[in-house]
């Protein structure tokens, strides 16, 4: 079998559950022993940005801009970076707003992704049926292959 460079996205939120993920995605790129080392792209979706109204004076700044967003953005980032630090894994690190599964598929899409890490939430029935399981409908409409970690 050829065991060539593969680009690993994986989703991160910052909960236990994405933290397996991460764990997982660095053992996956860790496991390719070719010449070519694999690629790790973690990607945290923030919700999008409130939209200011007429009636504010002072618009309101994205998270990302905010103060505590260097303190925030190393706890989320954390697990995933000191992985793959110890194991010398390439680490892209990528924060957008919008929709986690719509952001998530187009970069898998964009990147050509050949596989992407994500953890499972563990919600019950109902709250998946309420809510809808981010990890199932990435699953449904990826165009590569969905690896899922169960917590």
């Amino acid at each position: 079998m050829l065991n060539l460079r593969k680009k690993i996205l994986v989703a991160i939120d910052g909960s236990p559950a994405s933290d397996k993920a991460a764990e997982e995605a660095v053992r996956l790129a860790s496991g390719n022993q070719s010449q070519f080392k694999s690629r790790i792209y973690a990607l945290l979706v923030l919700p999008n940005a409130p939209n200011s109204t007429y009636t504010d004076f002072v618009p309101v700044a994205p998270m990302t801009e905010s103060k505590k967003w260097d303190e925030l953005r190393e706890r989320i980032f954390y697990v995933v970076e000191k992985c793959a630090a110890e194991h010398d894994i390439p680490l892209e690190m990528i924060v957008e707003y919008g929709d986690p599964v719509d952001k998530i598929i187009t970069l898998a899409a964009r990147e050509e992704i050949d596989v992407i890490v994500i953890g499972s939430s563990g919600k019950g029935f109902i709250q998946r049926r309420i809510k809808g399981s981010i990890s199932h409908k990435v699953a449904s409409n990826a165009g590569c292959s969905v690896f899922i970690v169960r917590g």
